[in-house]
């Protein structure tokens, strides 16, 4: 035995966590005629003249692929393609477990916004849709909007649409369990990277009374001289109240403190926030602020972490995400797709909701039947759904 297999999470790893199986048999002649050739070709010359069959006659309409280019895994940083793929080879472990969607991990070897967007429209026609995974920002923002541009298949930007549906559907029951709507609260959201622009603009899109982001200079406002166009974007849309100055100085009497830049928020800065306040310190493995503090204060906390309640956990909303849309091949996944997604996520927790529980487990058989339903009842609505 290597000496890493002591280790049981080398253990689990090693030969990697994926494998393809067939879903038909090839037993004879017969069946082989079938499977490849000649019958194959009867299947390809219909495609052939009739592009939109390859969703009938392929793995195609349920596949996605898991793409990244290593810049920015997990809390790890930029390490890299090859370090990258077991987290992508776990998504796309996660989609198949928790949607039955079929997942290809990619990991590529450029980091050019205009390489990864080349690469990434010429495989596209092997899938039915693209998860981008762990790609640094700002360069995330474009590399997805160039993409949504370019393909009539979802795509989809975990790190900032998955923390977002999560942190919308637990903020509406956080805001039910204190008798508010989002629309009375004011939140601070700390960090404006990848997931954090995604979840400002989610409760932005879901009607939040006000909110101000922050970066690493402070909170980002419309005097500010050093703002790139996303950030600048941000500071048009956010901060009613024309805050300035830092993080903490921003949380006084804040109902809401979302954070996910790895920072550290005090005791102090907590205690000075509105009377039933809401927590969610996401940053991963140490929260901004330590729960069992944060929870001298506030109602309710929540963390990216399994071993406190309330976890906000990507896998609650990507899989279930992707299955609707592909259920009925949509286009794109829309803005709406993705508060219905985060609505149905809410609805799930229903009357149980409760200081530990505003967001339900990822093990709960309700959760991907709920989303799926969801996005795909949207995806109609919202005119994007083929099918």
């Amino acid at each position: 035995m290597d000496s890493l297999d002591l280790d049981p999470a080398f253990a689990l790893h090693r030969g990697g966590k994926l494998e393809v199986r067939s879903t038909v048999p090839v037993r004879d002649a017969d069946d082989l005629s079938l499977a490849y050739t000649p019958g194959v070709a009867r299947v390809c010359t219909a495609i052939a003249d009739n592009r939109d069959l390859v969703n009938d006659y392929t793995w195609v309409s349920n596949v996605v692929a898991v793409v990244s280019d290593g810049t920015a895994v997990l809390g790890l940083g930029d390490i890299g393609p090859a370090a990258a793929m077991p987290v992508m080879e776990g998504k796309a472990l996660l989609f198949k477990q928790f949607a039955n969607v079929d997942a290809v991990p990619i990991c590529l070897d450029c980091t050019d916004v205009d390489a990864i967007v080349e690469t990434v429209v010429r495989l596209a026609p092997s899938f039915g849709g693209i998860n981008l995974e762990d790609i640094s920002a700002p360069r995330c923002f474009e590399v997805e909007e160039r993409l949504r541009a370019l393909l009539d298949i979802p795509v989809f930007h975990d790190d900032q649409h998955g923390t977002a549906i999560v942190v919308l559907a637990a903020l509406r029951n956080a805001a039910r369990l204190t008798g508010r709507s989002l629309g009375e609260l004011r939140a601070v959201v700390a960090g404006a990277g990848a997931s954090g622009v995604a979840v400002s603009r989610i409760l932005l899109n879901a009607g939040i009374g006000d909110i101000a982001v922050s970066d690493s200079k402070g909170i980002i406002h419309a005097g500010r001289d050093d703002l790139n166009p996303v950030k600048r974007a941000l500071a048009r849309d956010t901060n009613k109240l024309g805050l300035s100055g830092s993080t903490e100085q921003a949380l006084a009497g804040a109902d809401v403190f979302v954070g996910l830049s790895g920072s550290t928020i005090s005791e102090q800065a907590i205690a000075a926030m509105a009377p039933d306040s809401i927590v969610f310190a996401l940053s991963n493995p140490t929260p901004e602020v330590d729960p069992s503090v944060a929870g001298r204060y506030a109602r309710v906390v929540a963390t990216g972490r399994s071993d406190y309640p309330n976890q906000i956990n990507n896998v609650l909303a990507f899989p279930g995400v992707f299955r609707g849309a592909l259920d009925v091949r949509a286009t794109t996944i829309t803005e709406n797709m993705k508060v219905a997604a985060a609505d149905a996520l809410a609805a799930v927790v229903g009357d149980d909701v409760s200081e530990n529980y505003v967001i339900p487990s990822p093990f709960d058989e309700r959760v991907a039947p709920a989303v799926i339903a969801a996005v795909a009842r949207q995806a109609r609505e919202d005119g994007v759904a083929r099918k």
